[in-house]
């Protein structure tokens, strides 16, 4: 017997049984005319999900919902496939991608898109929380499949499956080119799973979005009619209504009424008492400087810096007897570099990889405004924890010439070669 799928033909979240059900050779029917808002409010289709979401599986022992679950199911019956790794670790790490696509992927993007096409109210701080999160978790993703070509071993498995089922709906609805830049191992991942010929079977040509869905009002809820009144009581209740109208505030089209509008909460370290250095000229005489590199550049860094309104600090990797593979570890520090982004206007660094043979060393030199780390820079990054940070104190000769020698580049580097060196300004 079949099994049957309730869902509509474009829906992502049952796209994952029939991607599964080809890789596992099981037979899965999509129910013809589905009608989202007709066909799950029937009582035959609550009774096998009193929510009326979708998908819906029926199943010789009853019904299933919850799409990963659907999967999952759709997956196991038949044991021959290899959907869930090789090994319980392969199995535990398969379950892991599948609760970040969910989690971290998924969520984020529909926070982003929902509200855009009016199925929730528009807020632009919601929106761009939504957006820094799910760009943590592309970039945690990008890193991973720097040095992977599928999430889970060397084969699909379901976590392939969903992950690019959550993507799919983000890359043709808001995900554009523009931002999907940022994060080329994800691109590679994308395309190379949307063209498998099992994905391809279900999801048909997949093409990305060229723009973002402008902004909608929220969709309101349709209202109940009115009964007629007589002529009479229509007159009187207008004469009330003009002088209510009266002596209430003026009211927007939506019904709000209007306020001003409250000032974006600023930076603490906007706050901070002006200082002579500005981060710009420095930014610029650091790009410039061709020549005479030490002479130009380093001595107008150290002309224009305050100690009073900066600090400079010293990070070290701690982990790096695990950089092993030379391209895996500079991609680790772009990623950096790319999560650090949210502080460009109060931030400039250098992040050297040093050494000719693995394990690679890396090692930066950071300049922020104020005199500690910023506090958003260290929750909003997660990878500021897996480095060990150094107050820089200029007073000591010996530190003032490392970070002379970490902004120009210098090698050899504490003896050793330069494998690369980045610059975040």
């Amino acid at each position: 017997m079949a099994l049957v799928l309730h869902a509509g033909n474009t829906n992502k979240n049952a796209f994952k049984a029939l991607i599964a059900a080809e890789y596992s050779g099981v037979q899965v029917e999509l129910v013809k005319n589905f009608e989202m808002g007709v066909s799950n409010k029937t009582p035959e289709f609550l009774k096998m999900n009193p929510i009326g979401k979708v998908p819906v599986l029926e199943t010789p022992d009853g019904p299933i919902f919850e799409s990963n679950a659907i999967a999952r199911y759709v997956a196991r019956l038949n044991g021959d496939n290899a959907l869930f790794g090789s090994s319980l670790i392969e199995y535990a790490h398969t379950e892991q991608w599948i609760d970040f696509a969910s989690l971290e992927i998924d969520a984020n993007i529909l926070r982003w898109f929902i509200p855009r096409i009016g199925f929730a109210v528009y807020l632009p701080p919601a929106e761009e929380a939504a957006i820094a999160a799910l760009k943590r978790a592309l970039a945690s993703l990008n890193t991973h499949l720097a040095s992977n070509t599928y999430l889970v071993g060397h084969s699909v498995t379901l976590a392939d499956i969903i992950m690019t089922c959550n993507l799919s709906m983000g890359f043709s609805r808001i995900l554009t080119k523009d931002f999907t830049s940022e994060f080329p191992h994800v691109e590679r991942y994308f395309w190379t799973m949307v063209n498998q010929p099992n994905f391809r079977k279900v999801l048909g040509e997949v093409k990305q979005t060229t723009s973002i869905p402008p902004v909608q009002s929220a969709k309101k809820p349709a209202q109940p009619k009115e009964q007629a009144k007589p002529k009479d009581e229509l007159k009187k209740e207008a004469k009330k209504e003009t002088k209510k109208e009266a002596a209430k505030p003026k009211e927007t089209e939506a019904g709000d009424e209007e306020e001003a509008p409250k000032p974006k909460p600023k930076n603490p370290l906007d706050l901070l008492p002006p200082s002579k250095m500005i981060l710009d000229e420095w930014k610029r005489l650091y790009s410039n400087t061709k020549t005479n590199f030490r002479e130009v550049a380093i001595k107008g860094f150290w002309d224009m810096y305050d100690p009073e309104g900066y600090s400079l600090w010293f990070c070290d990797y701690k982990y790096n007897d695990e950089n092993t593979v030379s391209f895996v570890t500079l991609n680790k520090v772009s990623g950096f570099l790319q999560r650090m982004d949210l502080a460009r206007k109060y931030a400039f660094g250098k992040m050297l990889v040093i050494g000719s043979e693995p394990p690679f060393k890396v090692k930066g030199l950071w300049l922020f405004r104020g005199q500690e780390i910023p506090q958003f820079v260290i929750d909003e990054c997660y990878d500021m924890e897996l480095y060990e940070w150094k107050k820089v104190d200029i007073s000591d000769e010996a530190q003032k010439e490392r970070v002379n020698q970490m902004i120009e580049d210098h090698e050899p580097f504490e003896e050793e070669a330069l494998l690369d060196a980045k610059c975040f300004k």
